[in-house]
């Protein structure tokens, strides 16, 4: 066999190798995606669920990177949204201890935003079919017919604007919605800043030992949780209805 043949074989099975990988690209990325998760689950359950349960904890872990820490907490907050059994809050209120309110903030905000918008695009690449079925037994689920509404971009904003309602999955639920990234981007960033920076301040009282601040906002953040949790879907039904009145 001449050395033009052999490439051409070569070349033929690459072709081969590639058409499949096209074919069945939503099997092969939802096998990779379910890998991954499982990996970040034993990964996290085995060495930091407990971690993340303590800020000061998360403190140390985030300055351990030295001179890289802004890096290592940014790539924590783009994480914790893609791995979306991930707490944020936790993480929120560390940016907040160890970088201060303002600075804290926005990492979070820019670290969030890369990791919705993955969330988002991976979700829009492997399709319907799939995110439902990794979302079929979370409780985000229901917001699916909001998502599907004239007033998806509304209904993106107070979901993740009220405390206590499901959100950490409501990225890929979106990308399998057919909202345009754009719009998802916006109105899910514009949601979450009072969230970041409520949070990032919490943290960032903390060392000060101001006890009184500190009591005041876990009060106010407690009781709006709670009211979220039991009467946030009422809630955002009736804004939703509201809304639509306006409209027609």
């Amino acid at each position: 066999m001449s050395l033009k043949g052999f490439f051409n074989i070569i070349s033929n099975k690459i072709k081969i190798i590639y058409q499949k990988i096209i074919k069945y690209k939503v099997q092969i990325g939802g096998i990779m995606l379910l890998a991954f998760f499982a990996y970040c689950a034993y990964v996290y359950y085995s060495k930091y669920f407990y971690m993340m349960k303590d800020t000061e904890k998360v403190k140390r872990f985030i300055l351990s990177y030295g001179k890289y820490s802004m890096l290592a907490f940014l790539v924590m907050q783009i994480a914790q949204v893609i791995v979306f059994f991930i707490p944020g809050e936790i993480v929120q209120i560390a940016g907040g201890y160890v970088f201060g309110t303002f600075y804290g903030s926005m990492i979070s905000v820019a670290g969030i935003t890369i990791g919705s918008a993955g969330a988002f695009f991976l979700s829009n690449f492997l399709g319907k079919p799939f995110i439902e079925k990794i979302t079929a037994q979370n409780n985000a689920s229901k917001f699916r017919k909001f998502l599907k509404s004239d007033n998806a971009a509304a209904a993106i904003f107070f979901i993740y604007l009220i405390p206590g309602l499901p959100k950490d999955i409501l990225a890929y639920l979106c990308g399998a919605s057919g909202v345009s990234g754009k719009k998802f981007m916006i109105y899910s960033t514009l949601g979450r800043l009072p969230g970041i920076f409520i949070s990032a301040y919490f943290g960032n009282k903390l060392t000060e030992g101001n006890i009184l601040p500190l009591v005041v906002i876990a009060a106010i953040m407690t009781i709006l949780f709670i009211i979220g949790t039991i009467k946030g879907e009422k809630i955002l039904k009736n804004i939703i209805k509201k809304r639509s009145r306006k409209d027609s």
